[in-house]
């Protein structure tokens, strides 16, 4: 991987990883196009940048972050991580090796646009408006739906968001407590990346992977510059849509997204 591809996936992560259309999808099919999918340094990559990400939601929500007189919030927050901490770590090889398959990934694509279609239509009363009106119990059922994302394909912030509008709160209340959720949950997968696993064929942590060359190094803090600043830009136009025109902008990209990947990766690569 070269610094120019580097920074096209980071700004497809920055792109993807708040809208309901697969960041991991995304960036899988964008390494295989580039034929660098199989390389160690770039599976690290395309999970350590999302510290970027992480550092927009942060950002725009600071008040929120930053208001720790608010303990309930880091409550809400802490269980709704932990389905996803548990069962991340009991799947972490079967979901690797899902990664290296764009088929299925591509197959779930399509049928989450599908199901982003009608989301609407199933969910027309709800009766949560506010983070603060959020339950604990809400909170970790939201973290059971998230799980669903381990499907690669999934995408984390749909998975959540349904889960969030199935549990009674707006779309705009459950994008952002999809926001809000991701920054413990991103950070834990990027921290465990990084310092506690170690990559099969070269034996290193993810931390020396980083380290091994200066060019790994460059890659590593550009493309998180880059992640973050586009996730910025991405939070805030994906409030604007979701408000005027709901999920079906979403869905439609989706089924179009996988459809024309499926076509690639069987008939044309």
């Amino acid at each position: 991987m070269d610094l120019l591809q580097a920074i096209i996936i980071a700004i497809i992560e920055g792109l993807t990883e708040y809208l309901p259309v697969s960041s991991t999808g995304h960036m899988i099919f964008t390494s295989s196009y580039f034929g660098i999918e199989k390389e160690e340094f770039v599976k690290l990559f395309q999970v350590s940048i999302q510290f970027g990400a992480i550092l927009a939601v942060v950002v725009l929500y600071w008040k929120k972050f930053f208001d720790f007189s608010k303990w309930q919030f880091f409550i809400k927050l802490a269980c709704a991580v932990i389905p996803a901490l548990i069962l991340g770590k009991l799947f972490d090889d079967k979901i690797e090796a899902v990664l290296e398959h764009p088929t299925p990934i591509a197959i779930v694509l399509i049928v989450g646009g599908i199901i982003l279609l009608f989301i609407d239509n199933f969910f027309k009363n709800p009766t949560v408006h506010t983070e603060e009106d959020i339950t604990i119990k809400k909170a970790v059922t939201i973290g059971f739906w998230q799980c669903l994302a381990m499907m690669p394909g999934t995408s984390r912030s749909a998975a959540s968001i349904i889960g969030g509008m199935q549990q009674g709160l707006t779309r705009q209340a459950a994008a952002e407590f999809s926001f809000f959720l991701a920054v413990p949950t991103m950070l834990a997968v990027t921290c465990y990346s990084v310092f506690l696993k170690t990559y099969d064929k070269s034996g290193l942590k993810g931390f020396e992977l980083i380290l091994q060359s200066p060019e790994n190094t460059k890659m590593f803090v550009v493309g998180n510059i880059v992640a973050f600043v586009v996730a910025v830009l991405a939070i805030k136009f994906f409030i604007e849509i979701i408000k005027k025109y709901g999920f079906k902008p979403w869905g439609w990209y989706r089924i179009i997204a996988g459809i024309l990947l499926l076509a690639y990766f069987n008939f044309i690569k």
